[in-house]
């Protein structure tokens, strides 16, 4: 019988090999396994291709459950005669972890955007085995916990205490969902282990609108210089170097794309409930040409801008060691080596939240988190009708209204030229007005293919770079309804289930309210920019007509 999977998200496909599938349709899955965050398979209209595995909820026939494992609904399934230990939710509850375990869950469900090309000798280290990240389904080592729950902290015995309150909770039967590869499900399970240092404690407080991240004390903002063509082993291999200047050390750092993408990859391993922003694409060829390369710095500056002013990510030592190492080979390669044996991953990191004391209401978090799903649908289809708008009237602009001006334009210096055949001297200042005027229509068709790239292409950026954001969301939210789903599966659990669901609540919720406010924030100054250009732009060209009108008055 073929592999089914149910869709939970729209995803419409962009390149070749992709696939579009639509909410609730079912889709056939040729393999389980991932291909870096891809399943391949047919959609129901027959379409062969890849799609995001976090979009879709593998249907397996001995799941009997009314609610799949990230808390949306699913059809009942007969249960083979030879299952019996999932038959209910009670009885998930009662059951023990077993040899089944998987281990802290926290390895990393995303992978790196790739590179230009392969890492420079002096900036890249080959780690020993011993120093490889810890894959899914190992079990880590065990440290102090100083930013758990306030009852776990202490001696070895609150360890155990720790863990053994978890195995009367049942596992997910999808080992490939979210909620399971973020590391979500072992927090939960109580599974996490880590030392957490003061520095690495981030706080989560109740704000007027709800739970929020803390401020960060010490903000800086940061410069991207205009990239400059390097060379290395005698000039047979080029790339684009970026200048880096924070305020904070006023020191410039020199960066090549991939090392941006070295940082992405590791924030994204590190933070399962935050949104990392995507950054500019790639480019396999062109990358040395002039419109490739701006349009790269202004996509790099935005990413560098909503890094900057996320309280968690700016202050993240990965992202901080980015900024401020400099050329001293010894200290990137020790910076790197740290980032990428970082502990604090995964499910780790929940270990690192500090919440409000006072609980938050579940059902109103459900119901928060249904309402912006709906939102971050809505947003993510209508910025996709804005995008395709506003570059079909800038490619109007560039191409038809400049031909159009200057056809008039043209026509006009015709006219004038057919009316010098009159010698008469009265007749020579109108001559010229005319003239001038086929010329001002001329210039404004130059104005028009010019004006795009300062109201209209800003704005597709932005656009682009919330779409990064919006797509990021969906594993987001599958790891806070995982473990709302848990939760309600076991409803006589002890209350430090519900304790470490409220972690991931908060943070998820802080997460979501972040999101609101820099959403608010750029919009609104990027329409304001927009307006300003435009009015600037009609101002421009008001002004040249009244040049050309002022002729007309001149030759009398």
């Amino acid at each position: 019988m073929a592999l089914k999977a149910r869709v939970l998200y729209d995803f419409h496909s962009e390149n070749p090999g992709e696939i579009s599938i639509t909410e609730n349709e079912l889709v056939t899955l040729f393999s389980e396994e991932e291909l870096e965050g891809w399943l391949e398979g047919e959609n129901s209209k027959g379409q062969a291709g890849l799609f995001p595995a976090s979009y879709v909820e593998i249907i397996k026939d001995h799941i009997t459950s009314n609610t799949n494992n990230n808390g949306f609904s699913s059809p009942k399934k007969a249960m083979p005669p030879t299952q019996t230990s999932f038959a209910s939710s009670d009885s998930q509850c009662q059951r023990g972890l077993g040899a089944s375990s998987s281990g802290s869950g926290g390895g990393s469900f995303h992978t790196s955007q790739g590179s230009d090309d392969d890492w420079d000798d002096d900036w890249d280290d080959s780690s020993p085995a011993t120093d490889a990240p810890q894959s899914l389904g190992s079990t880590p080592p065990m440290y102090p916990v100083t930013t758990s729950l306030p009852s776990r902290r202490g001696s070895a015995p609150q360890h155990q205490q720790h863990a053994k309150s978890s195995a009367t909770v049942g596992r997910n039967l999808n080992r490939f969902s979210t909620f399971v590869k973020s590391g979500g499900e072992a927090f939960l399970l109580g599974e996490a282990s880590a030392f957490v240092k003061d520095g690495d404690r981030i706080c989560v407080v109740m704000g007027k609108h709800g739970p929020e991240w803390q401020d960060d004390p010490y903000p800086f903002t940061c410069t991207i210089d205009d990239p400059t063509k390097q060379t290395k082993f005698k000039g047979m291999k080029s790339y684009m170097s970026y200048g880096l200047t924070p305020t904070h050390t006023n020191v410039q750092v020199n960066r090549r794309y991939k090392h941006f993408d070295w940082l992405y990859a590791r924030l994204v391993e590190r933070f399962p409930v935050i949104s990392v922003p995507h950054l500019p694409e790639k480019q396999a060829t062109g990358r040395f040409e002039e419109d490739f390369i701006s349009k790269r710095r202004k996509g790099l500056i935005w990413w560098m801008n909503h890094m900057i002013s996320h309280p968690v990510l700016a202050r993240c030592d990965v992202f901080q060691h980015f900024l401020t190492c400099g050329a001293d080979e010894k200290a990137w390669k020790q910076g790197k080596r740290k980032a990428e044996r970082d502990e604090l991953v995964g499910a780790n990191f929940f270990l690192t939240i500090s919440t409000p004391a006072v609980p938050l209401d579940l059902q109103e978090v459900e119901s928060k988190i249904e309402g912006f799903k709906t939102f971050t649908k809505r947003m993510d289809e209508n910025i996709v009708v804005v995008n395709t708008t506003i570059n079909e009237f800038a490619r109007k602009q560039i191409t038809g209204f400049k031909k159009e001006y200057q056809k008039v334009g043209q026509s006009f210096k015709l006219l004038a030229q057919s009316f010098e055949l009159d010698q008469q001297a009265y007749s020579a200042g109108l001559n010229k007005a005319i003239a001038y005027t086929g010329e001002a229509y001329e210039a404004i068709g130059e104005y028009f293919a010019e004006q795009p790239r300062q109201d209209l292409d800003p704005i597709s950026d932005l656009l682009d770079l919330y779409r990064g954001h919006l797509a990021n969301f969906p594993d987001i939210i599958h790891v806070q309804k995982g473990a709302l789903t848990k939760v309600k599966d076991c409803p006589k659990q002890e209350g430090e289930l519900h304790n470490r669901c409220n972690i991931i609540s908060c943070a998820t919720l802080a997460e979501i309210q972040h999101f609101h406010r820099t959403r608010v924030r750029d919009f609104r100054s990027q329409m304001q920019h927009h307006l300003h250009q435009q009015i600037s732009f009609f101002q421009k060209i008001t002004a040249k007509l009244e040049d050309a009108l002022q002729r007309y008055d001149d030759g009398q």
